[in-house]
């Protein structure tokens, strides 16, 4: 069992219905802190890394305070609709940051103003207009290490499907979760990595058919993908890498292997007509510079966006035989772009075939 919390990564898509966040922590304002910046996050865990190794010594630095708050993606778009914008600073998924720019609720991204971090150090993936990367993570294969021994697991996604040579059962993303593993699904059906987008919409879901009574449960949270790999309900699945290593240095029989990883990002966006745009460009500057990545991410176990911290990266998460993250060796980038356009087709497919 795991005996500790999970961080939390809330995928929150507009049009869909609200979904409700863990409060993040609430902190005793300091009367010192001389301007506070609001900050959507993801709440949990998330903010208690983040509290010790970037909020507190940011404040220390600059004299602003991090007031992190709940929100989802539908409350940030009625705000700006209302011209009530009262968070600064919006912290979450790449994907709902480019529904959020679709809808006019972002500034443009002012790289020219940074100071501490050289934009040209940002992983150029992540580095956009209106939002920029915070930290990179990503789908991969999990396993249960009772089930299968380091190195005897799966090696592909196309082995993942093997139920034959691989038995036991596997556990994907759920619809709720944000997104189902179709890119997955089309490498495993043969489709080379930099050859997925635009998806075959009906071909994913044909492969994903292939493997659906080998799934007895769908996953919908983070938690519940690293709990099932943990309780040995799934020998294997597809599972955040943040949510299988904490589960892993936790004490969870949990392994990863990183081929064929889908590349994810958590980013940063600027409120439209925010009143601390420049605390909140203060503050996304100091988060992307090469000291506070390395040691914010190196507790976090993330990758980090800014290149110059590759060196100080957790081991566990760089490819040994090229010293790069994994991402970089073995993953392809998820098209943001593609899933804003098709999000709702492919919830109108899923809906239908997944009580087939």
């Amino acid at each position: 069992m795991i005996r500790r919390a999970l961080p939390t990564r809330r995928r929150l898509l507009l049009g869909a219905a609200p979904v409700a966040l863990a409060a993040p922590m609430i902190w005793t304002r300091r009367a010192s802190a001389a301007q506070q910046l609001t900050v959507r996050t993801p709440g949990g865990s998330f903010d208690e890394v983040k509290k010790k190794t970037v909020y507190d010594p940011f404040r220390e630095a600059t004299g602003i305070e991090i007031v992190p708050v709940a929100a989802t993606a539908a409350k940030l778009l009625a705000m700006f609709k209302a011209g009530q914008v009262d968070i600064d600073v919006i912290d979450t998924g790449d994907d709902v940051l480019l529904q959020l720019e679709k809808a006019g609720a972002l500034e443009p991204m002012p790289y020219k103003s940074f100071t501490l971090t050289n934009p040209d150090d940002i992983d150029p993936g992540v580095r956009r207009p209106y939002q920029v990367g915070s930290f990179v993570y990503a789908f991969v294969l999990g396993f249960n290490t009772k089930a299968y021994a380091v190195g005897k697991e799966p090696k592909s996604w196309a082995e993942f499907w093997d139920t034959k040579a691989f038995p036991g059962p596997r556990t994907l993303a759920d619809m709720a979760s944000g997104a189902p593993n179709l890119e997955i699904a089309l490498i495993a059906d043969g489709v080379p990595m930099d050859k997925v987008y635009p998806i075959d919409i009906d071909r994913a879901f044909k492969s994903l058919s292939r493997i659906k009574a080998s799934v007895p449960k769908f996953w919908d949270t983070g938690a519940l993908a690293a709990q099932m790999l943990a309780d040995k309900e799934a020998a294997m699945g597809v599972i955040w890498s943040t949510r299988a290593q904490v589960a892993a240095d936790g004490g969870a029989p949990v392994g990863v292997q990183w081929n064929q990883n889908q590349i994810l990002a958590q980013a940063y966006g600027l409120t439209k007509g925010t009143r601390n745009a420049a605390a909140g460009i203060k503050f996304i500057d100091y988060s992307l510079s090469p000291e506070v990545q390395a040691r914010w991410l190196a507790q976090y176990k993330a990758i980090p966006v800014n290149q110059k911290a590759y060196p100080n990266t957790s081991p566990q998460l760089l490819d040994p035989a090229t010293k790069l993250p994994w991402t970089k060796s073995k993953g392809f980038q998820n098209d943001i772009e593609w899933w804003a356009e098709n999000r709702t087709k492919v919830s109108e497919t899923w809906n239908k075939w997944v009580l087939q």
